[in-house]
C-alpha cells in the first residue's frame, strides 16, 4: 500500500506525520519503506538517526525527487507499505505520487494560510483522479491547540465542509513537544513516554488503514 503524504503548504507537519505512520507499522512488525521526496532531506535524516539505534524497528529510506510515480510502485511490490513524504507546495513529486498511490493524507493547520491552499488543492486531486480513480483522499488537522477555549478546530472543520472530495479523519494531532521531539531522536511517539500522541497517531493510522 502506497501512503502519500502531501500539502500545499510546509510547517504543517507532514514529515513528522510520515515518520510516525512508519514508526507506528514497523512497531507491528510490518515491512515499511519511507520514500523522502523531499528536498528538505527531514524524513531521511530522522532515519539515519533511527539506524542508530539498532532496538528500534527498521524503518527503510529511499531518496526520490521529480517523477517518482515509477519508484513508487516498484517498491509498492517489495514492501508491505510505502510512505511517501513530498515537499509542502504544488511539486512534481506530489503530483506525480498523486498517480500511484492508494491514500494521500493532507496536512494543514486550523489557520486561514493553510485553508486557503484547499482550493487548488482540490483541482490537483481532481486531476490525479483521472489518471488514479481510486485514490482515497483523507485531510489531517495537525498542530491544534491543546487549549480547548480555541475554536480553530471546529471552524476549520466547517470549512472542509464545502471540499467533499477530501475525507477529513475524526483523529487530529495537537501541539505537542514530543513530536518536536521525537524528530530528533529517531523514533516515532509510539516509542515515547506520551500516551495522549501515541493515541494519536495510532488512531490515525487505525482510521486510514
Amino acid at each position: 500500500m502506497i501512503i502519500l503524504i502531501g500539502s500545499q503548504k510546509g510547517g504543517c507537519g507532514k514529515s513528522t506525520t510520515a515518520v510516525n505512520i512508519c514508526a507506528v507499522l514497523a512497531g507491528k512488525g510490518h515491512d515499511v519503506v519511507l520514500v523522502d521526496a523531499d528536498r528538505q532531506c527531514t524524513a531521511a535524516n530522522w532515519t539515519m538517526d533511527r539506524d542508530e539505534n539498532p532496538e528500534l524497528p527498521k524503518v527503510h529510506c529511499v531518496q526520490k525527487y521529480e517523477n517518482i510515480r515509477e519508484t513508487l510502485l516498484d517498491l509498492d511490490k517489495r514492501y508491505e507499505y510505502v510512505v511517501v513524504d513530498a515537499a509542502g507546495r504544488d511539486s512534481r513529486e506530489l503530483r506525480t505520487g498523486m498517480t500511484a498511490a492508494h491514500a494521500l493524507i493532507v496536512p494543514f493547520r486550523p489557520s486561514q494560510p493553510d485553508l486557503d491552499t484547499l482550493p487548488n488543492m482540490r483541482e490537483i486531486i481532481g486531476q490525479a483522479k483521472d489518471l488514479n480513480p481510486d485514490l482515497k483522499v483523507y485531510g489531517l488537522l495537525t498542530m491544534t491547540p491543546t487549549n480547548p477555549a480555541i475554536q480553530e478546530e471546529a471552524q476549520a472543520r466547517e470549512f472542509l465542509t464545502d471540499y467533499p472530495e477530501i475525507e477529513l479523519l475524526g483523529v487530529m494531532i495537537r501541539d505537542r513537544k514530543v513530536y518536536r521531539d521525537c524528530m530528533s531522536e529517531g523514533k516515532g511517539v509510539i516509542e515515547m513516554a506520551n500516551d495522549k500522541a501515541r493515541e494519536e497517531i495510532a488512531g490515525l493510522v487505525a482510521e486510514v488503514l
